[in-house]
């Protein structure tokens, strides 16, 4: 299968992320023409032989602020896969008991088992993003704020994802870069529209206020996080079809480094088939 040039959206591990220097409306040169159900098809082949082969698996973390396309993403992205294959989690804020345990515990208790794909629909991210964002969130963590704490937090989730990696979970993390513009955009048509007026929270349109000090966290959390075993895509989120090729792309590559095959038979596997098939033709 056809890997396409993701270069332009990976994030060097080791590099400095200024989020001006991506576009949210940059479209890549390979994906004019790309039909989703096309990305979809080649992401529905790998997936059967991931289950096939039944040894390794793929954490898809996906990350953006409020309006960015995340639901939508994994709704059309992962509608022509296997759904015995694939599982869900969308992470809110965590439980009083979730609160009685380190801040990765309630992610490794959602991890994909083999021959699984699971997204994380917001992810340990959150604890370098909105914890940070809002470091009165650390109260409740019963976590004590110091100079030092983001980035020992940076180093536990890359030896963490490291450590996941080694053990056959490939992690591939998605970063949906709206503007602020274009979520303005959403949040009035969540307003506007009726069908939409569910999707309205009246509270992320108050996380506005704190666009600034998203977009520097955000940069930061890429810029130390984003590593030769679990790299970031910056994914161009303000066209929605865009938006959902690239990340499909993105999720097909993943795999494909993987290259997942169907499992071979052993002679005595092989004659009992072949046994079978001598039985099953003399009925006829």
């Amino acid at each position: 299968m056809t890997r396409r040039d993701l270069s332009r959206l990976r994030v060097a591990p080791g590099s400095t992320v200024a989020l001006a220097d991506f576009d949210p409306a940059f479209i890549p040169n390979w994906s004019t023409g790309v039909q989703l159900e096309s990305s979809v098809e080649r992401l529905a082949e790998y997936q059967e032989r991931l289950a096939a082969q039944d040894s390794d698996a793929l954490l898809v973390v996906l990350q953006g602020i409020d309006a960015s396309g995340k639901d939508g993403t994994i709704r059309h992205v992962l509608s022509g896969v296997n759904p015995q294959g694939v599982v869900v989690h969308s992470f809110k804020a965590p439980s009083d008991e979730e609160l009685q345990h380190d801040y990765l515990r309630r992610y490794a208790l959602r991890l994909p088992d083999r021959g699984q794909i699971a997204v994380f629909n917001r992810s340990h991210y959150e604890e370098v993003l909105i914890v940070r964002v809002h470091p009165e969130l650390l109260g409740r963590e019963k976590v004590a704020k110091d100079e030092h704490i983001w980035k020992r937090r940076y180093r536990e989730i890359n030896e963490w994802e490291r450590y996941l990696n080694d053990n056959g979970i490939h992690v591939a993390k998605v970063f949906l870069n709206l503007s602020k513009d274009e979520q303005r955009k959403r949040f009035l048509a969540r307003i506007d529209e009726p069908e939409k007026n569910w999707k309205f929270n009246a509270a992320d349109v108050a996380e506005r206020r704190f666009w600034d000090d998203y977009q520097r966290v955000f940069a930061e959390m890429l810029s130390h996080t984003s590593t030769e075993w679990a790299p970031w895509y910056v994914i161009p989120a303000d066209d929605k079809k865009v938006a959902r090729v690239v990340v499909a792309e993105v999720l097909v590559d993943a795999l494909a480094a993987i290259d997942p095959t169907y499992p071979t038979l052993d002679d005595e596997a092989r004659r009992e088939l072949e046994k079978a098939r001598a039985g099953l033709e003399a009925e006829g």
